[in-house]
């Protein structure tokens, strides 16, 4: 249910402020210590961005999609590592329980969810299983009340902090591809699941991925979310989804760059005048401009679609294909128009340049919404 238009308005209002008065003004810091501070994650929490997209019944602001969006681009005026302090359980961590969990399991784990206290991880890549999803070799067999789960998953976020994994498994070995995969709820404290140091990386430093491993992981049958089979129904749902979010997240990355872009050609002195007056200047400032407006757009036209109860799958590949690819081009040139200062440490935007790469590979690389894209665009006859 959406939001009235004041409460949506002062909903992000007060995210706005929060990026721009607590969020902004410690990224250098965080990207030192490779940390968020506990205070600003307890800030998190009291505002309710860990409970997003949680139904306001377990204690959530139960937002839709156009309403996260929204939420999502505020947040990407700050480094991405913040967002993903609590990314995985507005989206792709909590998801799948939300949308194929039984009563029980939803009034069990939400509201913990919903509050952070409990953080939550969705365990789907593995070393030969990344774009090819369906790959999965990380077993779980039925034995008894239980299902023992035996593999390795690589690449996970949040899983050194995650109380709650979203696991695909293989259940039944003859079926190839992705209807031999169903999912779990496997809680960090089962015993023979164990979490590696976090993966050095190129950017979003502060933001920590692992490898986690399941050693004769006994987990009862009664956290199998979904039917066994459908694993994989689950999995891209709950990216359908999570694509969006990232989509807005880019748009919001790029507007923060062309904001600064913007302050600083018009500073910037060059032949005695500022570089913003220079027409090849004001060419990149107009085309980054034009490619972010045009993303928003189809995220947000993507997200009403969505709200609507209407079929995605394709709107929200292209949202993530093009903003994702567009806040590379807009990154790439706030380096050029910064110069040698976009280059160094000290401005943030050699920072940002890293930090973005990650969004043309994370839920689904830019090869695969193409495919996405294409294969629906086919189906629907053009």
């Amino acid at each position: 249910m959406a939001l009235d238009l004041e409460t949506r308005e002062q909903l992000i209002d007060t995210v706005r402020r929060f990026v721009a008065e607590r969020l902004r003004p410690i990224e250098a810091k965080v990207a030192e210590d490779d940390a968020v501070p506990a205070e600003i994650i307890e800030e998190m929490k009291g505002l309710g961005l860990f409970g997003l997209s949680i139904p306001e019944a377990f204690g959530g602001l139960g937002l839709n999609m156009e309403e996260e969006c929204l939420v999502g681009i505020e947040l990407g005026r700050a480094s991405p590592a913040f967002r993903s302090v609590f990314g995985t359980n507005v989206g792709i961590g909590s998801q799948g329980l939300v949308m194929f969990g039984t009563d029980e399991q939803k009034a069990k784990w939400l509201p913990g969810v919903a509050s952070g206290e409990i953080v939550t991880s969705f365990a789907l890549t593995e070393a030969e299983a990344g774009s090819d999803s369906a790959a999965v070799q990380t077993r779980a067999v039925l034995d008894g009340d239980d299902y023992v789960l035996n593999g390795n998953k690589r690449f996970i976020t949040n899983a050194g902090k995650a109380s709650l994994f979203t696991v695909m498994a293989r259940t039944n070995p003859e079926v190839k591809g992705g209807s031999g995969v169903s999912a779990f709820l496997v809680p960090r404290d089962l015993p023979g699941l164990s979490v590696s140091k976090p993966e050095k990386k190129m950017g979003q430093q502060g933001a920590h991925i692992h490898d986690v491993t399941f050693d004769n992981v006994r987990v009862p049958a009664w956290n199998r979310l979904g039917e066994e089979g459908e694993g994989f129904k689950v999995a891209m749902q709950v990216l359908d989804r999570g694509r969006l979010h990232i989509a807005g997240v880019c748009v919001g990355v790029a507007e923060r760059l062309l904001a600064d872009c913007v302050a600083y050609a018009s500073e910037r002195k060059q032949f005695g005048q500022p570089i913003a007056s220079f027409q090849l200047i004001q060419a990149m400032i107009a085309d980054s401009k034009t490619e972010a407006l045009a993303a928003r757009a189809l995220v947000l036209e993507t997200a009403r679609k969505r709200d609507a109860g209407e079929g995605v799958t394709l709107e929200a590949a292209a949202a993530k294909l093009f903003a994702s690819e567009m806040v590379g081009r807009v990154a790439d040139r706030a380096v050029q128009i910064f110069g040698g200062a976009g280059y160094v440490a000290d401005y943030g935007i050699e920072r940002l340049y890293r930090d973005v790469r990650i969004f043309r590979i994370y839920e689904g690389t830019s090869q695969i919404q193409q495919l996405v894209i294409a294969r629906e665009t086919l189906k629907r006859g053009g």
